[in-house]
């Protein structure tokens, strides 16, 4: 999105990974296994250095006065008024740190295209970029705005009304984004009907899960990679199928992504997310004002208090900093999400055989790593290893009690 005994040598070895299991050598061929290990190690360097180097210039700006000096100049070109330096000076930041990430994002792109990951040209590469940059100045500088107006309304208790705004405004986001901000990046069209159609919507029928459409997603203009997700609330629930998906999968592995996506709209994934995500924001911004009210702090960053705009680096490197080490436990708690996902995808479907097969596809068509150190398990990925959720699918059908799995029929054969 195995349960085998352990045999007494535990298997081949990667270079950089934990001891190979079973599932490993079954499910994956060395040639598979070593084509993901390299694409990861080859976009690392670039990934992680996009990370740190963005994480790095935020402190730099935040925590020295550079960072003030930044805000002051650019509101000085705009008429030197405290909006103009919100403004110019939240502008400034956002465009530092897109121009920074851009040669650490190419080189990501070129390391896919390397691997046959990448469909779209340098042009719609930028394009999208363009786009990115858009959209964030059109959030942020509102919000930038808003944020130092309750700091002009209030230096010291500014937070209170903030954090409740930011709850509110992270369930906004939540609801709009499929309306508003994924049509800006792809087009959607209706699936035509047919088997698969009828067959998508007919799982969610039995899942109990209203869905208003299903709509096919154009990924293909700028990968190879599969996926599929359910989106929106209520009325306008919907299936969204990458176009690659289609084309790629067997129609029953199709059924299994959708499966394991119907999982987070029956577990409520995405509302308690969204929740937890409100709640989350609240307490961040908390912390902002106990923080951005710290003297030692205010004097690093060469500024007053938080109703100055000098301040606004300061706030930002602070909210870089307490994403950076949240970031590992949302990843565990992702990890946890889509592991109970998939099994609600195989309590829905039955199926081990086919969700082992979409597995393998999904891992070999979008080259990952299927069994990557521990480590970079644990700080960055928001799902199960490939290998581990197969052994669960195992794990899960060799459960006491559960009936023994149906045998397919090979061509030309029946099966009473």
């Amino acid at each position: 999105m195995d349960t085998t005994p352990a045999p007494e040598n535990p298997g081949p070895r990667s270079a950089d990974a934990r001891p190979l299991g079973p599932g490993v050598v079954s499910d994956f061929t060395p040639d598979e296994r070593a084509r993901g290990r390299a694409l990861r190690r080859a976009q690392l360097p670039w990934a992680l250095g996009g990370r740190l180097a963005g994480l790095a210039l935020t402190l730099l700006l935040g925590l020295t006065p550079a960072g003030a000096a930044l805000v002051t100049a650019t509101g000085d070109w705009f008429g030197g008024s405290r909006t103009a330096g919100v403004l110019a000076g939240a502008a400034a930041l956002l465009l530092l740190g897109q121009a920074l990430q851009l040669p650490f994002g190419a080189g990501v792109r070129t390391v896919r295209a390397r691997f046959g990951l990448v469909t779209q040209g340098w042009a719609g590469w930028a394009l999208d970029a363009v786009r990115g940059l858009a959209l964030a100045l059109v959030l942020v500088l509102p919000l930038a705005l808003g944020l130092f107006a309750l700091t002009a309304w209030s230096p010291q208790r500014w937070w209170l009304p903030a954090a409740g705004a930011a709850a509110l405004l992270t369930v906004a986001l939540s609801f709009l984004h499929p309306l508003l901000i994924e049509p800006v990046f792809n087009r959607f069209s209706p699936m035509p009907p047919g088997e698969l159609r009828t067959a998508l919507l007919a799982l969610a029928e039995r899942d109990g899960v209203r869905v208003r459409d299903v709509l096919v997603a154009d990924a293909s203009r700028r990968t190879t990679a599969l996926n599929a997700y359910v989106s929106g609330f209520g009325a306008t629930r919907r299936i969204v199928a990458y176009d690659t998906l289609l084309t790629t999968a067997e129609p029953r592995e199709v059924e299994l992504v959708v499966a394991h996506e119907l999982g987070h709209v029956k577990h409520r994934d995405v509302p308690v997310g969204t929740a937890l995500g409100a709640g989350g924001a609240a307490v961040a911004v908390a912390v902002l004002g106990v923080l951005g009210a710290w003297r030692p702090l205010l004097d690093a960053a060469g500024a007053t208090d938080a109703a100055d705009p000098r301040a606004l680096p300061l706030l930002a490197a602070l909210a870089a900093l307490l994403g950076a080490v949240s970031g590992p436990l949302q990843c565990a708690v992702s990890r946890r999400i889509e592991a109970r996902a998939d099994r609600h995808a195989l309590e829905l479907t039955g199926d081990v055989e086919q969700f082992v097969a979409m597995q393998h596809r999904l891992a070999v068509a979008n080259v990952s790593d299927v069994d990557p150190p521990r480590v970079l398990e644990l700080l960055f990925a928001t799902h199960p290893s490939a290998t581990s959720r197969i052994a669960a699918a195992r794990a899960w059908q060799a459960a006491p009690g559960r009936p023994a799995p149906e045998r397919r029929a090979t061509p030309g054969e029946s099966v009473v």
